[in-house]
């Protein structure tokens, strides 16, 4: 099943698009409150097309991001009261028990591994607001796990330029289901594989 290959191709219309830049901040925005799709893939052809602008796209990628994330801290805040009740229909509540556990107890470096790796940030973003987590520990964990990831994305591929995207073009379907392979495994490790 071929999953990868047509959205990488659909982000490459959009990276060709005269407001790519708008569409990577709503992207990177989205991304972090509610959308499943990592600003990554629109970010990687736009800084293989134009290599000398990759640092304005990472910067882009990164205040969206953290802009997003900032109203997902703000949901978790203020409407965990909302969203209680389906906590305790499908059984959560435990498991929000143990994540609020794990904030309090490492804060800014869970925010940062989760804004740096493939862990889905919204769920970092919404669940540091609703477990209390102080604003600038979240701001600053934000900030520098984003920007390390994007900036990192962004530098590769600027320095990779047009010769990597036929490498890219060729493991794009492998690469996607590695990552979603990952994240699968990881949420279950989660759930169950814990001491």
């Amino acid at each position: 099943m071929r999953l990868f290959g047509p959205l990488y191709d659909r982000c490459l219309q959009w990276a060709a698009h005269p407001h790519a830049e708008r569409y990577l901040a709503g992207m990177s925005a989205a991304e972090s409150v509610f959308f499943p799709i990592p600003p990554d893939v629109m970010l990687a052809p736009m800084s293989l097309a134009t290599p000398p602008r990759w640092v304005r796209f990472a910067a882009i990628c990164t205040v969206a991001s953290v802009l997003g994330g900032v109203i997902g801290y703000l949901l978790g805040a203020f409407a965990l009261e909302l969203i209680w009740p389906l906590l305790e229909a499908w059984g959560k509540v435990e498991t929000f028990e143990k994540i609020q556990a794990l904030f309090t107890r490492y804060g800014f470096w869970i925010v940062f591994v989760a804004g740096f790796t493939p862990i889905p940030y919204k769920v970092f973003t919404i669940a540091s607001g609703a477990t209390g987590i102080g604003f600038l520990p979240f701001l600053l964990g934000s900030l520098i796990g984003r920007g390390g990831r994007f900036f990192l994305v962004g530098a590769l591929m600027a320095w990779g330029g047009p010769r990597m995207e036929p490498m890219l073009r060729r493991y794009i379907e492998g690469l996607g289901w590695a990552v979603v392979l990952l994240v699968v495994v990881g949420l279950a490790w989660w759930e169950w594989g814990r001491p």
